[in-house]
């Protein structure tokens, strides 16, 4: 067993299981739970059942978090039980805290291990199962049931699938929504700021729409690079100007590349790759556009709003909490490129519209998405969690 230091014992240790430690919005929340988590009273070790990337590691600026890679094979993770009931039994975590699907059997060893404060979050579905009804899904969380204590939902939408669909009584369950640091995502001043690289940069009157994702099914920016080329056919004088950005990588890449290949746009798309400034990248925007197929709470979409962005979602899981249609931005069918490029349009010829509901959206991130507010709730599910601060 670890020998803990004085110093550590009256701190609460909470360990995040994952699938990945790696570039993706779910793990973006992890790093700002971590960052902003008040140091006195918490102490984190992030697990991963398949590997943590040593590059996106470094985005936790606290020194004392440690970072374990599991290298889980392909296929159910009860292979990694004994290592994982082994890892729980070493370091008796107050919280272990499993997220999505892919790693909530890793509350069945945590249960064996008898951790005390078991927590499991759902922060969204995945291209398999955009809408929550796929049975063998709701029966693995069904099963698993017993062995988490308390559920956290990122999204009302979320919350009322695992009342509804998985039988989770309403005193095992809080919603909290993600949080958005309004000191670090700013509203642009008058003129558009240049991304670094960016081959758009030495055209200042150009109109860039952005997303902002890593690039595979769900997010379908295959539905967005097509809702582009319908917006420049329908509407060729106002979209002249139009210039687009698509931040991220994976591997929906080569697909992505094909239809920009194919319908001749090559000049006007610019497939940035990943990036760790997104803040200043969301400054050489001039609206953004999230297009996924499905989402929980979106923190790219209240990054976009905090930097003042007007945005188009689609309405998806909890996308259509953030997005006020109409006021903050448009919502738009999921798979629907043509109702997608009619908005295009509709900002595109109306830069004060698009202004206004940019500001709107900046407002409502401060008065509801603090990134102060939600560390705080997720603090108190986790003191709530631990008998021995009770």
């Amino acid at each position: 067993m670890i020998q803990t230091p004085e110093t550590d014992r009256d701190r609460l240790l909470v360990m995040h299981v994952v699938f990945s430690f790696a570039v993706g919005g779910l793990e973006n929340g992890v790093v700002n739970l971590i960052n902003r988590m008040d140091p006195r009273r918490f102490r984190h070790v992030v697990v991963a059942l398949t590997t943590c990337d040593p590059a996106f590691c470094t985005r936790v600026t606290r020194p004392d978090v440690e970072f374990i890679s599991l290298h889980k094979p392909p296929g159910h993770g009860f292979k990694l039980f004994p290592a994982l009931y082994r890892l729980f039994r070493q370091y008796t975590p107050d919280v272990v805290h499993t997220r999505n699907l892919a790693a909530l059997e890793a509350s069945f060893p945590a249960w064996l291990a008898r951790v005390p404060g078991r927590v499991h979050g759902e922060h969204g579905w995945d291209v398999t199962d955009p809408d929550g009804t796929n049975p063998k899904y709701q029966l693995i969380r069904k099963l698993y049931r017993p062995f988490v204590g308390h559920y956290i939902a990122l999204s009302g939408h979320l919350a009322a699938y695992l009342t509804d669909r998985i039988g989770v009584p309403g005193a095992d369950l809080t919603r909290i929504c993600n949080g958005v640091d309004v000191a670090r995502f700013l509203v642009r001043g008058e003129g558009r700021a240049p991304i670094a690289g960016s081959p758009f940069n030495e055209t200042p009157d150009v109109w860039v729409i952005g997303t902002v994702g890593r690039l595979q099914a769900v997010k379908d920016q295959l539905n967005l690079v097509a809702a582009f080329a319908a917006f420049r056919k329908r509407d060729p004088l106002i979209a002249a100007r139009a210039r687009l950005v698509l931040v991220g990588d994976g591997p929906l890449r080569g697909k992505i590349e094909q239809l920009i290949a194919q319908e001749g746009l090559q000049d006007v798309i610019w497939l940035a790759g990943e990036r760790s400034d997104v803040a200043s990248v969301m400054q050489g925007l001039d609206c953004f556009v999230l297009p996924s197929e499905a989402e929980g709470i979106s923190n790219t979409i209240l990054e976009a709003m905090a930097s003042g962005l007007p945005v188009i979602a689609t309405r998806v899981g909890g996308s259509p909490e953030l997005v006020e249609d109409g006021v903050t931005g448009w919502l738009v069918p999921a798979k629907h490129p043509a109702a997608l490029a009619e908005k295009l349009a509709v900002y595109a010829a109306d830069p004060i519209l698009a202004r206004t509901h940019g500001l709107a959206g900046r407002a409502r991130v401060e008065a509801s998405f603090s990134l102060d507010g939600m560390v705080e709730r997720y603090a108190g599910v986790y003191r709530r969690m631990a008998p021995r601060v009770r």
